[in-house]
């Protein structure tokens, strides 16, 4: 990862350590930055967690579930909004990408929930 994702995880590791929380979920969480952004890209970064925790790792497996539970946000905005000529977007991007949040936030919940490593 770039100097700047891993002062982002670094810091957020923190921050949820003070409240006690397990951190096993942030190594996967640069995936999720990336999915609102590029699909492909965000397949890449998951094969890299898998490759560097491995496949069967806490890491892996929650990057495959935020693969499954949020969207490329500004891809489908740009194709689908582009497709039938519409230049204000409103609050499709802000809606967008609190359902990625939220699909985020259940996506760790469930790998705490089921992740049998």
């Amino acid at each position: 990862a770039s100097g700047a994702m891993e002062f982002l995880l670094s810091g957020l590791e923190k921050f949820f350590a003070l409240f006690g929380l397990n951190t096993d979920f942030v190594d996967a969480l640069p995936v999720a930055f990336m999915k609102p952004l590029s699909g492909s890209g965000a397949r890449g970064l998951m094969v890299e967690t898998m490759n560097t925790y491995g496949a069967d790792s806490f890491p892996g497996f929650l990057s495959c579930l935020f693969q499954g539970s949020t969207e490329t946000t500004f891809y489908t905005v740009a194709v689908y909004y582009g497709a039938v000529n519409i230049n204000k977007t409103r609050y499709t991007v802000a809606g967008g990408l609190f359902a990625d949040l939220a699909g985020i936030i259940a996506a760790i919940f469930v790998a705490y929930l089921f992740y049998q490593g």
